[in-house]
């Protein structure tokens, strides 16, 4: 079990690094970013254990990068400034 929630942290963190380093303008502050990654990979870690009661670590890794991504994918801004017409 701990080796599952090491794991799955440590695949959020590298998930949140890898999302900052390259969306860093459309990201708010680098420790919100690495906490959602981190919060998210473990909460899809427990959702897929309680889902699938397995033993299985490739499972529980996929189920927590893919909780990670949807949360940090929440974080993003939109890429250009939002403009409204003087019309509207």
């Amino acid at each position: 079990m701990l080796l599952e929630a090491l794991s799955s942290a440590i695949l959020g963190l590298a998930l949140a690094w890898g999302a900052y380093h390259r969306l860093s303008h459309r990201l708010p502050r680098r420790a919100l970013v690495l906490a959602t990654g981190v919060a998210g990979a473990l909460f899809g870690a427990f959702v897929m254990n309680t889902a699938l009661d397995a033993g299985n670590l490739l499972t529980m890794l996929v189920g927590a990068a893919i909780v990670s991504t949807a949360s940090l994918s929440l974080l993003l801004r939109p890429a250009g400034s939002l403009r409204h017409s003087a019309t509207a």
